[in-house]
């Protein structure tokens, strides 16, 4: 076996797999990537949840899987079945992953072994949703999804396609290859590649005040940045976050808050001489009033001349700055002839990588969870990424700046 495939059995190879199955009728999938997981070399054992034996027989996956199913807390022949599952296995993959499993994960809820088991492993958690459209888009799904992968989780986005009820839309569990693929992901030790790398993220966009209660300011939600940051971190970068949103962050992300530019500017140039890499997220205002109303403009004072000036470069500051091995990275948000525009400011600025949007696409960019983004690096060669969520974006960026440091390393 050679290549990608081959490459992919070697991580897979000799792995503890709990496969957690839920009770939706994509459970019936489940069954192809058991046998998957064993082809790959994996040691699997099925956790099935009484819903899902609704849809699945346990001897189905008792004859594929390398263990028998388990599927209850009180078993005479282990007590404590979950802690024993939790502590050996490499990874806790669920496929598919109902709504109510992704709630009661969320809070913490044990009440059953798949949801016990996942509470107390300190594994690798890779979750496959699969629920009709309207729960998948539902907020407070949503919310609970938005949690988990802030601790951590790996969530594979479902599918748009036919459902059970016979329309089409989100929700289908993803195919096959991807959920491998992310089994793969998370057990190839991706974790690491960024391992004592410090970086420097920016995100946000910065208020710049008129008055005491009113601002110039842009629609950047800090979403982008703030999910660069995690992937960072979860990769083990040493990861400060400069950022005027007050989003909340996953774990290891050293926070700095701070709302105008020239807030910006000197939180991120006290902290650049001892970055790696430091990534230009943030939507920085391009200008600023000149002069700032010490209290609130009143409407019968007639209507007011707002003088504006331009606010400080900060990314050519920091490229001016650069000590050798340091990586810059940018972001470029158009709305018309995005490639030209990014490519000339790359250039221009003199950095590594650049990340430019068109937001004026649908779905794309400010305030949306979703992104789509062509990463363009000084050697001449770019990565699209089509319309995804901000993290699956992250992890490209990342990625982007690991392979910049690879090059570039003696």
């Amino acid at each position: 076996m050679t290549g990608e495939a081959g490459d992919s059995f070697a991580a897979l190879s000799g792995r503890r797999i709990v496969l957690g199955v839920t009770g939706g009728i994509a459970a019936y999938k489940a069954v192809d990537l058991c046998r998957r997981l064993v082809d790959s070399g994996c040691h699997v054992i099925p956790v099935l949840s009484e819903d899902a034996t609704r849809f699945v027989g346990e001897v189905t996956f008792s004859a594929l899987a390398s263990e028998r199913v388990r599927s209850s807390l009180w078993e005479d022949s282990d007590p404590i079945p979950h802690t024993r599952l939790g502590r050996t296995a490499d990874l806790v993959l669920v496929a598919p992953a109902t709504a109510r499993l992704i709630a009661r994960y969320t809070y913490g809820l044990a009440d059953d072994l798949l949801s016990a088991t996942l509470v107390a492993t300190r594994a690798e958690v890779v979750l496959a949703p699969a629920m009709h459209t309207e729960m998948w888009e539902h907020p407070a799904v949503q919310d609970n999804v938005a949690t988990l992968r802030r601790r951590g989780v790996h969530v594979v986005e479902p599918a748009v396609g036919h459902l059970a009820g016979g329309d089409e839309g989100a929700g289908r569990l993803a195919e096959p290859d991807a959920v491998m693929a992310a089994v793969t992901e998370a057990l190839a030790g991706a974790a690491a590649d960024m391992g004592g790398v410090r970086v420097l993220i920016s995100a946000g966009g910065t208020r710049e005040p008129i008055d005491p209660v009113r601002y110039i300011g842009n629609r950047s939600s800090g979403k982008q940045g703030h999910a660069v940051a995690e992937e960072a971190a979860r990769r083990g970068g040493r990861v400060t976050l400069v950022t005027t949103t007050e989003r909340p962050i996953g774990p290891g992300v050293e926070v700095v808050a701070v709302e105008t530019a020239a807030d910006m500017e000197t939180a991120l140039l006290a902290r650049s001489d001892e970055a790696d890499v430091v990534v230009m997220a943030a939507a920085v205002a391009d200008f600023r009033p000149k002069s700032t109303a010490d209290t609130k403009l009143s409407k019968s004072d007639g209507v007011p001349e707002i003088v504006l000036e331009p606010t400080s470069d900060i990314l050519a500051t920091l490229a001016r700055r650069r000590w050798p091995g340091q990586t810059l990275v940018g972001f470029a948000a158009e709305d018309r002839d995005v490639a030209a525009r990014a490519a000339r400011k790359l250039a221009d600025k003199g950095i590594d990588l650049i990340v430019a949007n068109d937001v004026s696409a649908p779905g794309v960019g400010f305030e949306h969870d979703t992104n789509a983004v062509v990463i363009m690096s000084a050697e001449g060669s770019d990565h699209e990424v089509g319309l995804t969520d901000k993290q699956t974006v992250a992890r490209a960026v990342v990625d982007a700046v690991v392979a910049c440091r690879a090059r570039r390393s003696p």
